[in-house]
């Protein structure tokens, strides 16, 4: 605020001497643009990592490190028992015309962010089953949906505007992911390792300062490559197995005894899972 007193003071000395100098203001005029429009600038700028490759262009196919034979290293590995099982042979696919391995590079990371998405999805949903924040949720004083509800329930009973709040936020990381952190990286199908996020690096430089998703204290950068290989294979079963988990939570909560195991913990609920907002709920109105 200091520095931006200080510039529009030099605006008024110069106007008060009548010696208005037009490179000078517009300088000062650009400058603040820039800084209003970084963002925009950041995500465009990464929209090549994923734009589509000319159709019929063999030259075009991306080769990465994730081929069809690592595919089935890595399923070794997670499952010596199982090892590798496609009996949809969807890594033979070539989604979008980009290739198989473009497409196991999509099939690979889709599942690790699920994973990751399921284990949040099943700690949060142990903690709020018996845990509850103690402050307001909303600014008029509302308290945060009761435990006795079900994390289901406390869900539709969570206001409009909070949900739009949450989805807007992952959205934006989703936006964030997909254009490699404003072309920091490639895209995942472009070359980049599956799973690994982007950080914030460019959007610390042009925009704020902001902490990054994966170790954001450095605590890991010294990490050995084979300590993280074997830690990427413990997360890729963690994942599986709570994917499993928490689907077995809503089943278990919208069917009653569907999940013998879960008999006397689940919390019956009657409204539908899978609408975000409400059974009825439309963008585009009734």
């Amino acid at each position: 605020f200091k520095h931006r007193q200080l510039e529009f003071s030099q605006i008024d000395i110069i106007k008060r001497d009548h010696t208005i100098l037009p490179n000078k203001l517009f300088q000062i005029r650009i400058k603040y643009r820039m800084k209003y429009t970084a963002i925009v600038s950041l995500i465009v700028s990464g929209a090549a990592a994923f734009s589509p490759a000319p159709a019929g262009n063999s030259e075009s196919k991306v080769v990465l490190a994730d081929s069809k034979s690592d595919l089935t290293a890595l399923a070794d590995a997670a499952n010596p028992v199982v090892k590798y099982y496609d009996p949809l042979s969807l890594a033979d696919a070539d989604f979008w015309g980009q290739g198989t391995d473009a497409t196991i590079g999509f099939l690979r990371h889709a599942e690790i962010k699920h994973s990751r998405v399921a284990m949040a999805a099943f700690v949060g949903y142990c903690v709020q089953s018996n845990y509850h924040f103690p402050w307001a949720q909303t600014l008029a004083g509302a308290p945060h949906p009761a435990v006795a509800l079900g994390p289901e329930a406390q869900w539709d009973a969570t206001p409009a505007n909070a949900k739009w709040q949450i989805l807007t936020v992952i959205g934006l990381l989703e936006i964030w992911d997909e254009c490699g952190g404003g072309g920091s990286m490639p895209h995942y199908m472009r070359g980049r390792q599956p799973g690994k996020y982007p950080t914030f690096e460019n959007f610390r430089n042009e925009v704020h300062f902001v902490l990054d998703l994966y170790d954001p204290f450095g605590l890991f950068k010294n990490m050995k490559d084979e300590q993280k290989e074997r830690r990427l294979v413990m997360e890729i079963n963690n994942g599986r197995l709570a994917m499993l988990g928490i689907f077995g939570f809503l089943s278990a909560d919208k069917v009653e005894g569907s999940v013998p195991l879960l008999k006397g913990i689940a919390k019956q609920y009657d409204g539908d899972i899978m609408a975000p907002f409400s059974a009825d709920f439309t963008l585009f109105g009734s």
